[in-house]
């Protein structure tokens, strides 16, 4: 990474702060490895191609960030396994919308060698959508962003 990042912590955006623990595009396509069972560091490393250097620092802030821990490896006492935290699985929604767009948007037809599918019958996922609380699909011209408190949405699922 050239020049200094600029510390979107403490930013008033979900999405900046998410950037903030996953924005690089090498994080999210360990966790990408990680869905498809990967855990140890030399399978990172072989699968990504990536610099040993650069993928020890991603994982180290991928654990810092709570969506991997460090366990020992069974197999191995000079290596240890990353594993996906349940933080780190609820990636899962955020890397399936991104393939989602991609398959749509980046391909040409037939050049895409892969899909996301349902494990049980091995079928292509439906595809990702907005909905209103009350069920309702939304499209893009929808829905708006409005300053909120957490403590306004404690009532959902899945919220601190």
């Amino acid at each position: 990474m050239k020049g200094k990042r600029t510390d979107m912590g403490n930013a008033q955006c979900g999405i900046a702060r998410s950037l903030q623990a996953v924005g690089d595009w090498w994080s999210l396509l360990i966790v990408r490895e990680a869905f498809k069972g990967l855990r140890r560091f030399s399978e990172f490393q072989k699968s990504l191609g990536l610099a040993k250097n650069i993928l020890s620092v991603r994982l180290r802030k991928l654990v810092e960030e709570g969506i991997f821990t460090i366990e020992p490896d069974p197999d191995s006492a000079l290596s240890h396994l990353y594993l996906l935290t349940p933080k780190g699985y609820e990636l899962s929604v955020v890397l399936v919308a991104l393939w989602q767009w991609g398959e749509e948007h980046c391909f040409e037809p037939g050049e895409l060698n892969y899909a996301v599918v349902d494990s049980l019958n091995r079928q292509p996922l439906q595809k990702l959508q907005l909905a209103a609380r009350d069920g309702r699909s939304l499209g893009p011209q929808q829905f708006r962003i409005e300053a909120s408190r957490l403590a306004d949405r404690d009532d959902e699922p899945g919220k601190r």
